[in-house]
Formats: structure tokens, sequence, C-alpha cells
């Protein structure tokens, strides 16, 4: 079953930076998808010609769907598991109004208090971000 966005990440509008889950692989990964819409809070009093949503909010989204294959596990559940930082990221093109992006996650290590991961953010088959995600787990021992 796939969970509900808000039933697994704490952020919560306007934070909340994905709409939906596609896939959650419970440990191993998560795939999520983001409709860009003119109304996002990041495109307020921007230039008409200047409506790209911001790098480190990409990441957030990424980080955001990382932490829900992670949060699903037994043992994580009720824990705190928040993005952490950035090993390497490649920003290919910009995101603007009226993309529909699929971001997934593959983790590839958790061991408390860390976790690795490897992320895109694809719009339209091409990938627009490539990142490696370190995620902060913190909570009950």
């Amino acid at each position: 079953m796939i969970p509900n966005v808000q039933d697994v990440i704490p952020q919560r509008y306007p934070f909340q930076l994905i709409d939906t889950f596609t896939d959650v692989q419970p440990g191993q990964a998560a795939t999520a998808r983001k409709l860009i819409t003119i109304n996002e809070w990041f495109f307020a009093g921007r230039p008409a010609n200047h409506l790209t949503m911001p790098r480190p909010l990409l990441i957030e989204a990424l980080a955001q769907t990382g932490v829900a294959a992670v949060l699903c596990l037994p043992q994580f559940a009720g824990d705190d598991v928040l993005f952490g930082g950035i090993r390497d990221a490649q920003f290919n093109d910009s995101v603007r109004p009226g993309d529909v992006l699929t971001l997934h996650v593959v983790l590839e290590k958790i061991k408390r208090p860390f976790g690795l991961g490897h992320g895109q953010i694809i719009r339209a088959g091409e990938v627009v971000v490539d990142a490696q995600l370190i995620l902060a787990i913190t909570g009950k021992e």
C-alpha cells in the first residue's frame, strides 16, 4: 500500500514539497510526484521571466522523498529523519511552472544516526537533478 504523504513526513504547507508518493519500498527506495504550479509560494514577487524553483527546495523535495523510505521501516517509525546534507549534486536544468516532476531516491545505507541515498528528479524523461543525500536519523534509541 502506498502511504499518504502527510501520514509519513512531518512537513506541511508551505514546506511540504511533494504531492503524492507513487511507490514506497521501506528501507530501500521511494518515488514521489510534484506538479509545479504558478501559485507556488516560492514564486511570489518574482518576475514572470524568472520563475524557477530554487535549487535548495529541489534538494529538500528529494530529501522528503528519501525520508519516507526510512520512516516506513518499523524500527524508525516515530523517529525524526531530517535532511543532513549533500555529498554531491548536479543541476542539469531549471524547474518551472507546469513541470511535472518524478522524484526517486534509492537508499544506499541506513544506520543510525545517518542514512545515505541517491536521488534524481526527472521531468519528461530527463534528469533535472542528480544528488547524493545524507539523512540524519534522530529520536528514540
